[in-house]
């Protein structure tokens, strides 16, 4: 199978990227450079991560990227993205298209594609307005209700999942000075969550808690000197989260976090409904912290009580993490085998099979 699997940079990610690879001149150096730091690993097929003469990877957004191809292979003028990402499939030969960027490039692109592409699946694992995947053979994603959404556009949708990568297991066998951590999104837009890390942040007095937080640049400046005497209270974090509030982090350092870290703590956003199990899962449990996250349906292997521990409120979410901190041996016997767990039901050859048969099948 001839597999080309198209990503996409997180905004955030992208100052990571660029200092990582400075010393980069082709499209190949910078791309192994952002496959070795392993962020978004989990969606990466194996073929992929192992460097299959078969399997072409690229973030078909990264203009820096996508632009040394361009000019290696002598295309003129200053083509388009979207031109170019239509020449590398064609170039490649390809027989698969997987997309992890769907919004991108939807079903208007699909009818673009080079009569060597026989099946193209997309994944999207959010709602995304009026966006048209109906071009794709099919929509992959691990939330069933919002695969749901999907088939009533007019989408065929397939339940598929993200896998443990085995970079992990590099990481999170020494001691673990942390005892709280939080890497992710906070947004008054989330509700839920956002009451969570309040509360959870108020044990900062006796516990070690840390907070990556994605700030936008309005949140940043309304928590400025300059910011306070300006109208942007809403866009101020409370006291408790600014106060322990660093910045995001990605890739490998994520992995060397949570390595470091008893707990990590995951609350689902707004529109996922009941459905959990988004990628913090399988990160978290993939490098041996225990999995703190509110209830709902997990996929299997994440069990509450036996692999991972769940809350119901965000008081609840404080009281569960100090009673796993009080009775750590435990809790750490709890995380051991949700790590074990996620290692051998989610390998990457489980992944790879399952895709093979998933395009069969479609």
């Amino acid at each position: 199978m001839r597999l080309f699997q198209n990503s996409a940079l997180y905004p955030s990610y992208v100052p990571r990227l660029n200092q990582l690879a400075a010393n980069t001149q082709s499209f190949a150096e910078r791309r192994d450079v952002f496959l070795h730091d392993r962020f978004g690993a989990a969606h990466f097929l194996e073929p992929v991560l192992d460097g299959s003469p078969e399997a072409f990877f690229t973030n078909g957004d990264d203009e820096v990227l996508q632009r040394r191809w361009a000019r290696e292979q002598g295309m003129s003028g200053e083509p388009t993205l979207e031109a170019i990402l239509l020449a590398q499939i064609e170039h490649h030969a390809t027989e698969v298209f997987y997309n992890l960027d769907p919004v991108r490039y939807p079903s208007a692109f699909v009818a673009k594609l080079p009569g060597c592409v026989k099946t193209a699946l997309c994944w999207r694992a959010a709602p995304s307005g009026n966006a048209d995947f109906t071009a794709y053979r099919a929509v992959l994603g691990n939330f069933p209700s919002i695969l749901d959404i999907w088939r009533g556009k007019g989408c065929r949708a397939e339940l598929f999942f993200p896998a443990h990568d085995p970079v992990m297991d590099e990481y999170g066998h020494g001691e673990r000075p942390i005892d709280v951590v939080f890497v992710g999104g906070y947004s008054r837009h989330h509700r839920a969550r956002a009451r969570t890390l309040e509360q959870v942040a108020q044990l900062a007095g006796s516990r070690n808690i840390v907070f990556c937080l994605d700030a936008s640049r309005l949140t940043r400046l309304a928590e400025s000197k300059l910011g306070r005497l300006l109208p942007l209270r809403n866009h101020r974090r409370p006291d408790a989260i600014a106060a322990i509030a660093k910045p995001p982090v990605f890739g490998r350092d994520l992995y060397e976090l949570i390595g470091s870290s008893k707990i990590v703590l995951n609350g689902a956003i707004d529109m996922s409904g009941t459905d959990r199990g988004n990628m913090r899962c399988f990160e978290a449990m993939g490098c041996g912290g225990l999995l703190v996250s509110d209830a709902g349906g997990y996929p299997d292997g994440m069990q509450e009580g036996s692999t991972i521990e769940t809350y119901d409120t965000p008081g609840q979410a404080v009281e569960v993490i100090s009673r796993s901190l009080q009775d750590w041996p435990k809790s750490a016997e709890i995380a051991a085998l949700g790590r074990a767990c996620i290692r051998d039901m989610y390998r990457k050859d489980v992944q790879w099979k399952q895709f093979g048969d998933l395009v069969g099948r479609v």
